[in-house]
């Protein structure tokens, strides 16, 4: 498995949302990654005697992630792996909250990330639809944080 196998692995993992485990065996290399919630839990790699023939993808629906399927939103994806924030300090309001409406360049929330707090910007105009990570999770890289119904 060389690194760009493994890189459109993650991606499909980390745009699927229905994806919950997926495992697979290639080469001598097990690639194990688990999504608990709504983040990545683990991913491990170890050597193993046998080589399956074809990966193995299991599958179920995310229950905490509900959203018209037919409606056309656009996702807010993490740019970098940090714990999640929705206010500058604990003691402040939210950024922003369901169904308010935000400017393309709005602050979303702030990813803490080698204790530097990095501040994620909306890239269209429109209504927050839906706030998919909760205040102090942790995120991983693309994985989706808002979604916005565009303008």
């Amino acid at each position: 498995m060389n690194l760009k196998e493994l890189k459109e692995i993650i991606d499909i993992v980390t745009s699927n949302e229905s994806i919950e485990e997926l495992e697979i065996e290639k080469s001598g290399v097990r690639l194990r990654i688990r999504r608990s919630s709504n983040h990545v839990g683990s991913v491990s790699t170890a050597s193993v005697a046998s080589i399956a023939a074809s990966p193995t993808i299991t599958s179920a629906p995310a229950p905490s992630k509900v959203l018209a399927e037919t409606e056309e939103l656009f996702y807010i994806k993490s740019p970098i792996v940090g714990t999640f924030y929705t206010a500058p300090n604990p003691d402040s309001e939210p950024f922003v909250s369901v169904g308010d409406m935000v400017e393309k360049g709005s602050v979303l929330c702030i990813i803490e990330a080698m204790k530097l707090m990095n501040e994620i910007e909306s890239e269209v105009a429109g209504e927050i639809v839906s706030v998919l990570v909760e205040n102090g999770q942790p995120v991983e890289y693309g994985e989706r944080l808002f979604a916005i119904r565009p303008r």
